[in-house]
């Protein structure tokens, strides 16, 4: 039932957007960009933070009209930064961290653009780079460890920014071509080339983008420094193909396959491998 009613929604959705592409095409493909790029979840509240971001020491940081949030776990003068993906926020991190803490370093997890306490209602991975830019130079991390779309998000930093006091990066459950997550949306909501050629359009003029070289696959090839990459054959997300993508083209990357562990990746026994790769 529930399902037959999320198809109806999503239909009606997309005949709106696909009637007002003829009329108002720009004004279509605004609202078609906004209802793809803004989160439904993930968002926190300053009074009823998760017991587990509690316990942190909280800074918030502004950049271009908007401000994002911190979190930081203090330890040595080892730097660990961590990014979470999409409708999640910094406490998503809570099951590796006594992993990461064993090793004494100081861990600092973000808030994603429009997630937990950051402002904003749209999430973009250039945005959010630019967030993860700051704390880079300011703390010199020399690792970076992203969930999802915060994964790719690192991947984009990485071959962007090339920061050189980054020296190992994790990728958990991370997509590679963004043409596959936009054309899964275009047919979820059966919307029409005009709107189709707008979004196009959009993150071209926009983020100077052109969707087939914004792939993780892309980026992961000029990045130099050491990777490790982790996908699950059952992630029913990010298909494990991506993961797989994103392999290929990392020359210094190693690839582990898991199964059973879905999108999350929460497991004792990858969080130990994370750790050694990270750390011995």
């Amino acid at each position: 039932m529930k399902k037959s009613i999320y198809f109806l929604f999503t239909k009606s959705v997309g005949f709106y957007i696909n009637f007002l592409s003829f009329l108002l095409p720009k004004k279509a493909t605004q609202l078609a960009y906004t209802l793809f790029s803004e989160p439904r979840d993930g968002k926190l509240s300053k009074d009823k933070l998760p017991a587990i971001l509690q316990e942190t020491e909280q800074e918030t940081y502004h950049h271009n009209g908007a401000h994002f949030q911190t979190y930081t776990w203090k330890g040595n003068n080892t730097i660990v930064l961590l990014a979470h993906g999409w409708e999640s926020n910094a406490s998503r991190w809570e099951k590796i961290l006594p992993y990461l803490q064993k090793s004494g370093s100081t861990i600092i997890a973000i808030d994603a653009p429009a997630h937990g306490l950051s402002s904003g209602k749209e999430f973009n991975i250039p945005q959010y780079a630019a967030f993860i830019d700051i704390l880079v130079g300011k703390f010199k991390p020399q690792y970076l460890i992203g969930h999802s779309l915060g994964g790719k998000t690192c991947l984009y930093y990485q071959s962007t920014y090339q920061n050189n006091s980054i020296e190992k990066t994790v990728l958990l459950g991370s997509p590679s071509d963004f043409n596959i997550i936009l054309n899964n949306y275009i047919a979820m909501l059966s919307l029409n080339s005009i709107i189709s050629r707008g979004l196009e359009a959009h993150y071209l003029n926009h983020f100077k983008l052109k969707l087939e070289n914004f792939s993780g696959k892309v980026f992961a090839a000029a990045i130099p420094t050491k990777g490790f990459i982790a996908h699950d054959t059952e992630d029913n997300v990010v298909l494990f193909e991506e993961g797989k993508k994103i392999a290929s083209t990392w020359k210094d990357a190693v690839f582990i396959e898991t199964s059973g562990l879905g999108h999350s990746m929460h497991s004792d026994e990858l969080y130990k491998k994370v750790s050694q790769f990270l750390f011995e």
